[in-house]
């Protein structure tokens, strides 16, 4: 994977007013750790940081803070309405390193007609080289017929990356439609159940009768 460099600065300045007038300034808030060393705190391009993030598990050269740094982002928070950038966490990492990520499961191709394909897992955790992570794994359904299933052990892998994600884990699998609309009615059936109200018991004479 490709390093994408980004200039950033010290920050010295914490708390909510400093927050915003950073991010007047079309920079985000951002802090790095790893290695035992100190939390470090920056300011990041809003524009250059928006980019690099696109690609998943991208991986950051920091420069402009005494040494350049490779990172890779650990949590990133957003505007909820707006969707903006307000601060970053980055993990550092070096060269050689291995890290334990989620990477995306691509599916293509169309499976046998009359198959309808559900995919349980859209990512999986694999463990890699920082400086090599794959971007994601493609699995072709291409013709699979119903009852085909795939777990996580039958994803073919880049060399030089682990599974860690368990490798019984059900990726995706084809139903038939048959059985997609009998799921469907039994929890319709279930959901009704739910709602019926129970018909009233008769209370037992609480007053017996006299002698």
């Amino acid at each position: 994977m490709p390093e994408v460099r980004i200039e950033a600065e010290p920050r010295t300045e914490f708390g909510k007013g400093p927050s915003r007038r950073i991010r007047r300034a079309g920079r985000v808030p951002g802090v790095m750790y790893g290695h035992g060393a100190e939390s470090r705190h920056f300011t990041l391009p809003e524009h250059d940081l928006m980019i690099a993030l696109k690609t998943p598990n991208a991986l950051i050269r920091l420069e402009g803070l005494g040494r350049a740094t490779l990172a890779l982002p650990k949590a990133v928070q957003r505007d909820a309405i707006k969707g903006e950038i307000e601060h970053v966490d980055l993990i550092e990492v070096r060269s050689g390193e291995k890290v334990t990520v989620e990477i995306q499961v691509r599916v293509t191709g169309n499976v046998f007609p009359g198959g309808l394909l559900d995919q349980q897992l859209v990512q999986i955790s694999v463990e890699a080289e920082a400086t090599h992570l794959p971007n994601g794994v493609d699995v072709d359904v291409e013709g699979m017929e119903i009852g085909t299933a795939v777990h996580a052990s039958d994803i073919a892998l880049p060399a030089g990356t682990t599974l860690v994600t368990d490798p019984e884990a059900l990726v995706l699998h084809v139903l038939g439609a048959q059985a997609v609309d009998l799921g469907e009615a039994e929890a319709a059936e279930g959901e009704a159940a739910e709602g019926e109200v129970p018909e009233a018991v008769p209370a037992a004479d609480s007053e017996s009768e006299s002698e």
